[in-house]
């Protein structure tokens, strides 16, 4: 069952952490699992990828928060706290610091390379639910508790350099749930317990500095039902803003400039919605309820007259007349009018070798692509109950070697013959001491109601697991009613599809916007 997902800088992979504490890997193009990392016991709750797509970081329901190799799938280290961990995040430019978010205490910030740790400071001492986040390039963390204080630090230093509270039309104060940055402008919403989603500008805040008053550029609400937003983020290119509902399997669409509501997409009835995460680059979303991720995708409908506007689209054969003229290589009867302007422009030399950089991958403080960056991972085929060693020598000469060699070099080629590879190393593990921090509160994953009965029963790795059992999340599942539909009757329905199952032609189906 998945539990959290999250995309990578390019949205070509997808990680997905699940409630039996692997890591799944999920190759968005090809629709299929490029990876399986066998990562923890417990469930898996928090997942982010480093900026260059080499590491991820995750947190599970034990208190464990541990670094991934991505192309080995080998732990590189462990840290564990003494209370549940709601989040994790890389620095976006420093992937040697790790942002935690423990319950019942200050955001901690991780140094990887030392295992070193800072506990960022807080407002009240006496208020320790709070939530953090990097800002877009890393310089500041924003910080806000449960009494709507937002506090905003100089990364490097840890110093206050901007803070307000979050009011709403009272002088009430409201808690802060998540804060989310755009990966594009200066924006970031808040969301918070009076069921409002505040969209404010970064720049607004650092210019009004301490106990600064700053309104925010929009207020987004369902008015109707006054829904409570489970979790909520940005577009890739900043323009729209996705709230998943916490109570239904329903997510809302709104366009930032204006604030108006552009879509409501409803998933299956009875589900409740766990988390959302939009594609960097395409519109595309990914929601995860009951255990399944779904994606939503608007239905491409090919415009070729968009190519060439005089081009016509035939039923049925056509017999084609040609002018006289029209295939020969030279046109003799046309006259030759002097080139100007576009005609002229026309002989000009036309570069065809030298790539340009793609814009949606790049900031904008930046001119190149990232050469290092891992966009794809090789996929090896899993051959079950392999030969001994089918493209080896003969057995009789193996045999031979074997006699005139010493007994120390008979094992070595025989582990090298059975494929066997030396022991992994351990990962170093460091326990996080935090003062005042309560050790016995579990994780809300844990104790979510309704849907938790399901959870409850299959959390952990399941005894003599191997990742293939009958019961694995990534088995296609026999849909009925509307999920059955053929795509192209089934723009304003869902087809849900579990992780190893390929998505046909743009995935789940639904309008977007």
């Amino acid at each position: 069952m998945a539990l959290t997902c999250t995309f990578n800088r390019w949205g070509t992979l997808l990680a997905v952490g699940c409630n039996d504490g692997r890591i799944v890997i999920w190759d968005f193009l090809t629709r299929g699992i490029a990876k399986i990392i066998s990562a923890h016991i417990h469930p898996v709750c928090s997942l982010c990828w480093s900026r260059d797509g080499h590491k991820l970081v995750s947190a599970s329901t034990d208190n464990i928060v541990s670094q991934w190799d991505v192309l080995s799938g080998d732990c590189d280290q462990r840290f564990r706290f003494p209370s549940p961990i709601l989040k994790v995040q890389y620095h976006p430019r420093d992937q040697n610091k790790v942002l935690v978010c423990p319950m019942k205490s200050a955001p901690v910030m991780l140094t990887l390379s030392d295992s070193k740790h800072v506990v960022l400071p807080v407002d009240d001492d006496s208020d320790l639910n709070v939530v953090a986040s990097f800002d877009r390039r890393g310089e500041y963390i924003y910080t806000g508790n449960a009494k709507g204080k937002i506090l905003v630090l100089k990364t490097d230093s840890q110093d206050l350099v901007a803070s307000f509270r979050v009011t709403t039309g009272t002088s009430n104060t409201t808690a802060i749930k998540s804060i989310e940055f755009a990966r594009k402008g200066s924006c970031f919403l808040i969301n918070t317990a009076d069921r409002i989603i505040r969209v404010y500008d970064g720049r607004e805040i650092l210019t009004c500095g301490r106990d600064g008053e700053p309104e925010p550029m929009q207020k987004l609400q369902d008015l109707v039902n006054r829904t409570p937003w489970k979790k909520c983020c940005f577009s890739g290119d900043g323009e729209y803003i996705v709230a998943g509902s916490a109570r239904q399997h329903a997510l809302y669409i709104w366009e930032k400039s204006i604030g108006n509501l552009v879509k409501i997409l409803h998933g299956t009835r009875g589900e409740l919605l766990l988390d959302v995460a939009w594609h960097p680059v395409r519109p595309i979303i990914a929601s995860i309820s009951s255990g399944v991720v779904s994606i939503w995708a608007q239905n491409q409908v090919e415009n070729w007259s968009a190519f060439a506007p005089d081009f016509k689209e035939l039923d049925e054969n056509v017999e084609y007349e040609e002018r006289e003229s029209e295939f020969d290589i030279e046109d003799e009867d046309k006259s030759e009018p002097e080139q100007t302007g576009a005609d002229a422009a026309e002989d000009e030399e036309v570069d065809v070798t030298s790539v340009d950089p793609i814009a949606a991958f790049c900031s904008s403080d930046e001119e190149l692509e990232d050469s290092k960056a891992l966009l794809y991972l090789p996929i090896a085929p899993e051959v079950e109950d392999p030969e001994e060693n089918p493209y080896g020598p003969p057995p009789d000469a193996v045999q031979t070697s074997l006699m005139d060699e010493g007994a120390s070099s008979e094992k070595k080629r025989q582990s090298s013959a059975d494929g066997s590879q030396p022991p992994k190393k351990k990962p170093k593990t460091t326990n996080i001491e935090l003062q005042g921090v309560p050790n016995d509160e579990v994780h809300p994953l844990l104790g979510v109601k309704g849907d938790g009965k399901s959870k409850k029963k299959q959390a952990g790795r399941p005894k003599g697991s191997k990742g293939k059992e009958k019961d694995s999340p990534f088995k296609p599942k026999l849909y009925k009613g509307d999920r059955g539909l053929p795509l192209e009757g089934s723009a304003k329905g869902k087809v849900q599809a579990e992780l190893s199952q390929p998505l046909a032609a743009g995935g789940a189906i639904s309008e977007l916007l």
